[in-house]
C-alpha cells in the first residue's frame, strides 16, 4: 500500500535561503486577515512559492498544522497564479486556525488585488 503525496512539486518551490532572503528584504508585502503576502517580480521566470510560519505564532503542533493547511491552499491555488514572480506565503497568528477554506479565499483576495491570477492586470489603486 504506497503512499499519495498531495504536495507540490519541487520545481515550484523556493529552496534557497538566498531567495527567501531577497524576498523579505527587498520584496513587496501584502496583509491580507489570516495570511501574508511577500513577493518579487521577476520576469520571464516561473512562480516560485514558499512558506513561513514565524516562531511566535506557537509551539511546533500549532505551527506545523498552520503549515499543512497553508501548503494545501496554495497548492490548489497555484494553477491560477501568473508566471514571474517568487512568493512567499506567511501564515498570520489568525490563520492559525483557520479552515482551507477561509485562507484559500484570503490567497486569492490578496493575489488578486495585486494583479497576480491570470487574466488580471494589476489594480495598485485599490486600499489595503
Amino acid at each position: 500500500m504506497g503512499t499519495t503525496r498531495f504536495g507540490y512539486p519541487a520545481g515550484i518551490r523556493l529552496k534557497k535561503a538566498w531567495q527567501y532572503d531577497l524576498i523579505f528584504r527587498t520584496g513587496r508585502r501584502r496583509n491580507g486577515a489570516l495570511v501574508r503576502l511577500l513577493f518579487l517580480e521577476v520576469p520571464g521566470k516561473k512562480t516560485l512559492i514558499g512558506m513561513a510560519v514565524g516562531k511566535r505564532q506557537g509551539n511546533a503542533v500549532t505551527r506545523n498544522r498552520g503549515k499543512r493547511i497553508l501548503r494545501e491552499a496554495v497548492r490548489k491555488t497555484y494553477p491560477q497564479m501568473k508566471e514571474g514572480y517568487w512568493i512567499v506565503f506567511s501564515l498570520r497568528k489568525r490563520g492559525l486556525n483557520a479552515k482551507t477554506q477561509e485562507i484559500q479565499r484570503d490567497l486569492i483576495k490578496l493575489l488578486s488585488q495585486e494583479g497576480m491570477l491570470k487574466g488580471q492586470k494589476p489594480s495598485s489603486t485599490e486600499k489595503e
